[in-house]
């Protein structure tokens, strides 16, 4: 799977989990999943960003078994409401990634580990030439909010994103979407830093996904709840756009989309 450059894509977040942080993005039974990927085409979607652990601060673990089984379940609803859709899968463990991979096509892999607490993964993802997001984080989600210590937090953040994609392709992973991890192990300060020096990331060469949607350091500065903060997420959106990001993993699938167009329109691209 290829994609023309430059390009800039709605990644649409669909959680098959009972605990996400984003009440409203919380899918379980079938038919709910199969209302929200409608909604998403609809509203137009370019990617499913398909989840079955969540990775937000402080949540807790769940069985591997338990995730392939979410994770295939909201798969093969995804493809039977919309069957050529790109579906990336937000997960750091290779069984889960080789459980989707070996039976369907046009798979992205999210990893938020960038392949380092499995060390199957990058074989895993090269074995079935799948393209892969690698992003920065520290330690599990119940320990990252206590790694914060960074002395420049953007240049530490691209230099970690860079040897990483160094490393996978060495691996023979041949697609690259490069994250800088808004929202783990940063504090409020620390995230707002990579949203503004985001183009230091995208100069690395690889496409920028940018993962802001509703998350809590916006919500704090504002005093607002997650359910909230479509306003604040859009603007954010854009500054995000204007530093370089291709793709933006949200919530809210319309918003983006029409964000995406209004700044394409504006400076004509």
């Amino acid at each position: 799977m290829k994609y023309p450059t430059p390009y800039r894509k709605v990644m649409s977040i669909l959680n098959v989990t009972p605990d996400s942080f984003y009440a409203a993005s919380r899918n379980q039974s079938e038919e709910a999943i199969r209302q929200s990927v409608e909604r998403m085409l609809v509203e137009g979607a370019d990617i499913i960003d398909i989840g079955g652990y969540s990775a937000r601060p402080g949540a807790t673990d769940v069985p591997t078994e338990e995730e392939v089984a979410r994770v295939l379940a909201g798969v093969r609803i995804a493809r039977e409401v919309a069957p050529n859709i790109t579906i990336s899968i937000d997960t750091f463990r290779s069984e889960v990634a080789e459980a989707v991979l070996s039976q369907y096509e046009n798979i992205i892999i999210n990893d938020v580990t960038a392949g380092e607490r499995d060390g199957r993964m990058a074989e895993v993802v090269a074995k079935w030439d799948a393209p892969m997001v690698v992003m920065h984080s520290r330690g599990t989600p119940q320990t990252m909010q206590s790694l914060t210590h960074y002395t420049d937090v953007v240049e530490e953040v691209r230099d970690y994103l860079a040897r990483r994609a160094e490393w996978l392709t060495a691996k023979g992973v041949r697609e690259i979407i490069l994250d800088p991890g808004i929202g783990f192990a940063k504090t409020e300060e620390q995230n707002f830093a990579l949203l503004a020096g985001l183009e230091r990331i995208a100069s690395l060469g690889y496409p920028v996904l940018a993962g802001i949607s509703r998350k809590s350091f916006m919500c704090r500065t504002l005093s607002i709840a997650p359910s909230e903060a479509l306003e604040a997420t859009t603007a954010l959106h854009w500054a995000c756009l204007e530093r370089g990001a291709a793709i933006l993993r949200v919530h809210d699938t319309l918003a983006a989309r029409q964000t995406i167009r209004l700044y394409e329109k504006l400076y004509r691209l």
